[in-house]
């Protein structure tokens, strides 16, 4: 529970520093004296939006410490948190500690989930709408129902992951199959030019040599002659040059040297006259060839300009469609696999929502009793409260069946509309009262008044409090609505509920105030520069004065101080 609390800084706030305690503790005071900016500090320092515009005028920041003391709890209850503090600054910034170390606001929120509930006027609202209702059963009986709501949730994904599959294979289908058209052209195409690498740079060479074979013809001829043909030939004066140095290669070593020179020069020049005479033999190209030279280099560009800008590249594109239209050909089987799939997750979905389902019902019947009880207790004395779903699934998966035969169908023999997934289960849910007998069950929106509200929210939170076992819990003006007897008895059951917890309570209402275990008022007081609050824990005598006050306003008399004192006595004999 909480047993101290520091806010500094904050709103008209300057600083409040007081201790609480277990049992029921009832904060009163003037209106905007300043007792909902106390909830609100408090739902700051437990994780609550940060707003800077509650930073005191003039202050650079506002401070909230909580001190928590769990040593009365459960070890299985406790949060393991002793301290919290949240500073906010007027540029924006929040930091968070818990026990003294800096947190991000998402550990703080996470970390203080079950330190404290806390009910304001904004609840009602929440109350009203249908969307809420649901996670009400569901926390109702978190310990039952938690862990299925998981299994749901992981198989919802597993649903929709599956079904995203199918639909977009079915969606593409049309696409592939004109894909596969194309696909099934290109490798064709590629596969009937019989590719072959290093063809186009072996034909380009040729086609060149082809193109300039006259030119090529007469150069090499002129060349050839030059070397064999005749008394001038080169050979021939090569020849004459050996005779002449062999004639003297007896006289010195280096007219031998010239001599071996020029015979190797004439090696090399006939083997040269050899390669021209047979290159001037091949030289025999028709205008046929050159054609197809030509025509099968059309044929190389074409595709290479198409698929890549190399012989390479179209291999390359080859293999990939040829690849494609492997899958492409297989999407009748791939069809086959992700339909058993989504066939496989809507079975599983299907049964675990069906789980998740019986046993909301099963929550609710529980919840629907003992808001009932409750509100009989705080004077709806004929009062119904029911828990109405959207749908009900039987034996043969049709609505409007009872939850009886829900039951007994077990999940194996339902069927379930895809229809009606959700990764939240197949349910919707909405509270109903029947105020009075006789009359039908009615949303409580219709249903309720403003003072009825107030009370059916009590009752719900007397309910579902029995189970969610949230040490502190904190009503700001839960008594909106309320008056007369009716107030009593709501202050009767705040009382009550604090036999097993720490409850504080903001009211106005004597009725309710009379019932605290320990009673704290807020004062505002202004001097001639500022507004402070003060919270001061009252005396059993300053009790009674307070009460009086709020049941005879500015005006306090001995018998406003007398009816003062008989509610604290009466509440003393009603619990």
């Amino acid at each position: 529970m909480i047993t101290h609390i520091l806010i500094r800084d904050f709103a008209i706030i300057e600083e409040i520093d007081v201790d609480l305690s277990g049992g029921l503790s009832i904060i009163t005071g003037e209106t905007g004296a300043g007792k909902s900016i106390i909830i609100e500090a408090i739902s700051m320092a437990l994780g609550a939006r940060a707003d800077t515009a509650m930073v005191r005028k003039g202050r650079e920041k506002a401070r909230i410490q909580i001190i928590i003391d769990e040593t009365e709890l459960p070890e299985g209850d406790r949060v393991g948190v002793d301290l919290l503090s949240r500073d906010i600054s007027k540029e924006g910034k929040s930091v968070c500690r818990v026990d003294g170390e800096i947190v991000t606001l998402a550990y703080l929120k996470e970390a203080t989930a079950r330190v404290a509930d806390i009910h304001g006027q904004y609840d009602h609202q929440s109350l009203l709408d249908p969307r809420n209702h649901l996670g009400v059963v569901d926390d109702f009986r978190s310990d039952l129902i938690s862990a299925v709501r998981a299994q749901v949730g992981e198989a919802w994904k597993k649903y929709s992951a599956a079904k995203r599959s199918l639909d977009r294979l079915l969606a593409d289908e049309a696409r592939s199959r004109r894909e596969f058209d194309l696909l099934r052209f290109e490798v064709g195409e590629i596969d009937a030019a019989r590719l072959r690498l290093g063809e186009y740079e072996t034909l380009k060479d040729e086609l060149k040599v082809m193109q300039n074979s006259e030119r090529i013809y007469e150069s090499l001829s002129s060349a050839y002659d030059a070397i064999s043909g005749g008394a001038t030939a080169a050979s021939d004066s090569l020849a004459r040059a050996i005779v002449s140095l062999r004639a003297v290669s007896d006289i010195s070593d280096e007219y031998l040297a010239m001599g071996e020179t020029v015979s190797d020069a004439a090696y090399a020049l006939d083997e040269l006259a050899g390669l021209l005479r047979d290159k001037l033999d091949s030289l025999d190209f028709s205008e046929q060839a050159i054609n197809d030279a030509v025509a099968r280099i059309d044929v190389l560009e074409r595709l290479m300009s198409k698929y890549g800008g190399s012989v390479e590249n179209v291999h390359a594109h080859r293999d990939r469609a040829a690849a494609r239209l492997d899958d492409i050909g297989s999407v009748e089987e791939t069809k086959e696999r992700l339909t058993k799939e989504l066939a496989a997750a809507e079975s599983t979905l299907a049964a675990e929502s069906l789980k998740l389902s019986h046993l909301r019902r099963k929550a609710a019947e529980e919840l629907e009793e003992g808001v009932t009880e409750q509100l009989r207790e705080l004077n709806f004395s004929d009062a119904v409260f029911s828990v109405s779903f959207a749908r009900d699934y039987g034996k043969d998966g049709m609505d409007g069946v009872s939850r009886t035969s829900f039951a007994e169908a077990g999940v194996d023999a339902v069927r379930v509309d895809p229809a009606d997934f959700s990764e939240n289960g197949i349910d919707e849910a909405e509270f109903l009262i029947a105020a009075n007998k006789g009359q039908p069950p009615l949303p409580v929106a219709r249903a309720a008044s403003g003072g009825e509200m107030s009370r059916i929210m009590l009752a719900l939170k007397s309910v579902v409090g029995e189970f969610d076992r949230i040490p502190t819990m904190i009503f700001d003006e839960i008594d909106v609505g309320v008056s007369g007897v009716t107030a009593s008895v709501v202050g009767e059951k705040l009382k009550r509920m604090a036999l097993n917890r720490q409850i504080i309570c903001i009211t106005h209402l004597p009725q309710i105030a009379a019932f605290a275990d320990r009673h704290y008022v807020i004062e505002k007081r202004s001097d001639d520069s500022d507004t402070y609050t003060t919270v001061t824990e009252l005396t059993d005598e300053g009790r009674v004065a307070e009460i009086a006050r709020l049941i005879g306003g500015s005006t306090v008399t001995a018998t406003t101080m007398d009816s003062a004192r008989e509610l604290i006595a009466a509440s003393y004999e009603s619990v």
